[in-house]
């Protein structure tokens, strides 16, 4: 789920540029930076962010500078008025002359300059463009983390191979079949009832069917095939997998802790811990999934 993608442009007198980086994570969560003014956007931005991802930790981040700055006089029509009738008003007093145009700039408040304010049909197209200048940056992102994913689905699928290779080593081994484990718990039993004659012979045989039950790991083979089987189709149709594979993690990782604790023979208990092994850098590496 890591990522880059930047996408720069240009919409009347403002040049803008999109940035987003993206890394591993449970959820989505945004983190979004946008300048001043452009807040109204960010309801907008985070829902394409939304439709478009699920999983990851994304900034997201927007600059826009203005290439050239327009600037327009602001005359204080109320302030003209009031001084040109104060002139009229001592016409006998003091010079009636014109007033001359640096005169009434020496007036505090009645002529200011500012910048140009856009209209809304400009505004209003900067925002499009801006927003379709996003959506190209996070297909660029989409094409860049799918790229990843290709990468460590082909990861993903040598694991889970070898899941299954140690899955066969368990099954084939001559120490889980129901005969095997008969024949040990029957050697046993008679050991027993060599050392005390007060045992209960019937008893003794009954714990060991018991037992024998118990130690059976068919079940556990089984359900390890199933999920490989399960694991190969979810990473074949691709897509925003993760979290089913996350969750395939876990039985995998609950199977191998049964098979470790029902195991009678090193080679089973091998096999079992080192599937514990290849399941850890397996759900390791899922993270890294949508």
């Amino acid at each position: 789920m890591t990522g880059f993608a930047r996408c720069e442009g240009t919409s009347g007198r403002g040049r803008w540029a999109w940035e987003l980086r993206s890394v591993n994570g449970k959820g989505l969560d945004i983190r979004l930076r946008l300048p001043q003014g452009l807040e109204r956007l960010e309801t907008d931005v985070r829902k394409l962010i939304s439709d478009r991802f699920s999983r990851g930790n994304l900034q997201v981040g927007l600059s826009l500078s203005v290439e050239e700055s327009r600037v327009e006089v602001v005359v204080n029509k109320d302030a003209l008025s009031a001084l040109l009738a104060l002139r009229d008003q001592l016409a006998g007093i003091i010079d009636p002359a014109p007033l001359r145009l640096d005169s009434l700039m020496a007036v505090r408040g009645l002529v200011e300059f500012k910048e140009a304010e856009e209209s809304e049909e400009a505004v209003a197209a900067r925002d499009a463009d801006i927003m379709a200048g996003l959506t190209a940056a996070l297909a660029d992102l989409h094409d860049m983390r799918g790229r990843e994913g290709q990468a460590l689905g082909q990861i993903l699928l040598g694991q889970v191979a070898t899941i299954e290779t140690l899955t066969s080593i368990v099954e084939r081994d001559p120490s889980r079949s129901p005969q095997e484990i008969v024949t040990r718990l029957a050697a046993q039993v008679a050991m027993l009832l060599e050392g005390s004659s007060g045992l209960d012979r019937d008893r003794l045989h009954a714990e060991a069917a018991v037992l024998a039950t118990k130690a059976d790991l068919r079940e556990e083979v089984d359900r390890l095939k199933a999920h490989v089987a399960a694991a190969r189709d979810l990473i074949s149709k691709g897509g925003p997998v993760g979290r089913k594979l996350d969750f395939l993690a876990q039985e995998f990782n609950r199977e191998s802790n049964t098979i470790c604790s029902k195991s009678n023979a090193a080679a089973v208990t091998a096999a079992g811990i080192e599937l514990k092994v290849v399941i850890d850098q397996f759900r390791e590496q899922v993270q890294n999934l949508e």
